[in-house]
């Protein structure tokens, strides 16, 4: 590993004035009403931000930043503190005849509900990331970090974001936790923080970006009409990563069959990866992409409305092609009514090998203890990168950027449950129409979409599906853009796709900043 040259390092105190199953989210071990726990996050001392400076050569350019980690104190309406909200902020050092507001910044969160921002910060946006293998696997523990060159510091300062109750991020005393658990509450909150970061450190003038994975592109939606119509706030552009806007598109349920025909084109990509298809089917990915989503979208879709008035020997024909395109034997795709949910397709793929599949990546293999049950009993791809990035969080911020604090950082959590989609009641979850809103009203804001092939979380055909359906006028629809990788939900874990993820933003980025 290069060695890091720290070129100062002090300390600036802030300002203070101030559907039910998660994307992301993995069973949480911690004890709530652990006596032990409450008392240890009770009498930990919250610091304030601290502001180191570094160096990182990228694109044979040196770039010099600022590191500020610390809370930022969010205030009620009256101004009385509500939460402490947990950030780590960097800032290019800019030569004199440099103006800062002429550099976009960019607001950065992953999802959950419940998840902090370290896989996007240590796994392809920030100056420093985790080392993972070539195709995005664990390392042997202890894990390491290194200089990120296909940090997006050359082109934009970031901000990440974890919103309450994740990472350090807390409410203040007398304030319930619930008061931020929700789809409302999130992006009010989380708007609130953008809006006044931006105030105290300047930045109104400057481009300004998104980039939320996950459920956090549900949030960015949201947040393209709520800091619009809320605070004045315009941005330049949004990325969303492994997106998720419509929730029927994801959600197993009965009498909603939009999951099963959406999600068909990852099964085959994984049947694919995993040697699981035959034939030509076997041969050419991207075209064996094209001829099932042709078919998903028309025979399967067919099939599927038609319910139990199916006639037998359509369904005998939609079964026999159903098998071929995902792997799975005929007789499974028959008892499963030609609807397959993703937690059995996990299971069972590679039943006969005593090996589970990711739902994460579906690239990622692991071993259950029972291999009687119809569900995986973890996901092997979560698994894989949970280690890695909770060390090196820990380390990183108590070491490198000299922050300081005794709560437990929640990577990713289940405190947040439940999380209320009130407004929703009912219905599915769905924030395209907000996204269509904002994108209509500035007509300048344009919007990257990057999926990966081997996402079961987030499914790629299932977003190609909602965009196609938010209604966008033709004069605007091209502001919408789709790049796609050969990975899963985090594509940056694998080398060779965070290389193209780097250089298919700079474009986006370079195309949507009108000081470029």
């Amino acid at each position: 590993m290069m060695p890091r040259h720290r070129l100062l390092s002090f300390i600036i105190p802030a300002a203070f004035f101030f559907q039910t199953f998660p994307l992301l989210a993995q069973d949480d071990t911690s004890d709530a009403t652990n006596p032990t726990t409450e008392q240890a996050e009770q009498s930990s001392t919250s610091t304030e931000p601290v502001t180191t400076e570094h160096q990182i050569t990228i694109n044979n350019q040196i770039i010099r930043y600022r590191a500020t980690a610390g809370y930022l104190v969010l205030p009620d309406y009256e101004g009385e503190p509500r939460a402490n909200m947990f950030y780590v902020a960097y800032e290019r050092i800019l030569d004199d005849a440099q103006a800062p507001s002429q550099r976009p910044i960019t607001f950065a969160f992953n999802g959950g509900p419940g998840s902090s921002s370290v896989w996007l910060h240590l796994g392809a946006l920030g100056p420093r990331r985790v080392v993972m293998e070539a195709d995005g696997q664990a390392p042997p523990p202890p894990y390491q970090l290194v200089d990120n060159e296909y940090s997006w510091l050359d082109f934009t300062d970031l901000v990440f974001i974890d919103p309450v109750t994740t990472g350090y991020s807390r409410p203040v005393d007398d304030v319930d936790g619930s008061d931020f658990h929700g789809l409302e509450k999130d992006i009010q909150s989380v708007g609130e923080f953008i809006r006044l970061w931006t105030t105290q450190n300047n930045r109104w003038q400057s481009p300004k970006y998104l980039a939320g994975e996950s459920y956090g592109t549900t949030r960015a939606a949201g947040l393209a009409q709520e800091l619009q119509q809320r605070h004045g706030m315009y941005l330049n552009g949004i990325t969303l990563i492994s997106p998720v806007l419509n929730f029927q598109t994801v959600r197993f349920a009965t009498g909603n069959d939009d999951p099963y025909w959406l999600f068909l084109p990852t099964y085959t990509a994984t049947a694919f990866y995993h040697d699981k298809l035959s034939g030509e089917l076997a041969q050419d990915l991207d075209q064996t992409l094209k001829a099932v989503q042709l078919w998903a979208r028309t025979d399967y879709l067919m099939a599927l409305a038609s319910g139990d008035a199916l006639e037998p020997k359509k369904r005998d024909q939609i079964a026999t092609q159903l098998a071929r395109f995902t792997g799975l034997s005929k007789r499974f795709v028959l008892d499963s009514n030609l609807r397959i949910n993703i937690f059995n397709f996990t299971k069972e793929l590679l039943r006969d090998q005593h090996k589970t599949i990711g739902r994460l990546d579906s690239r990622f293999t692991g071993l259950d203890l029972n291999w009687t049950t119809t569900s995986i009993e973890h996901d092997p791809s979560y698994t894989a990168i949970l280690g890695p990035f909770t060390a090196t969080l820990n380390a990183y911020i108590r070491q490198e950027l000299e922050y300081k604090n005794d709560l437990n950082y929640e990577i990713l959590t289940s405190r947040v449950q439940p999380w209320s989609y009130a407004r929703f009641e009912n219905r599915y979850t769905n924030v395209a129409g907000r996204l269509a809103s904002a994108m209509s009203r500035n007509q300048d804001l344009k919007v990257l979409v990057c999926s990966g092939y081997f996402d079961l979380a987030t499914p790629y055909f299932a977003m190609e599906h909602t965009v196609s359906h938010m209604g966008l006028d033709p004069s605007i629809a091209g502001n919408i853009s789709t790049v796609y990788y050969n990975a899963g939900h985090m594509m940056y874990i694998r080398h060779q796709d965070l290389v193209k993820f780097k250089a298919d933003v700079a474009r986006f980025y370079s195309a949507s900043n009108p000081n470029h």
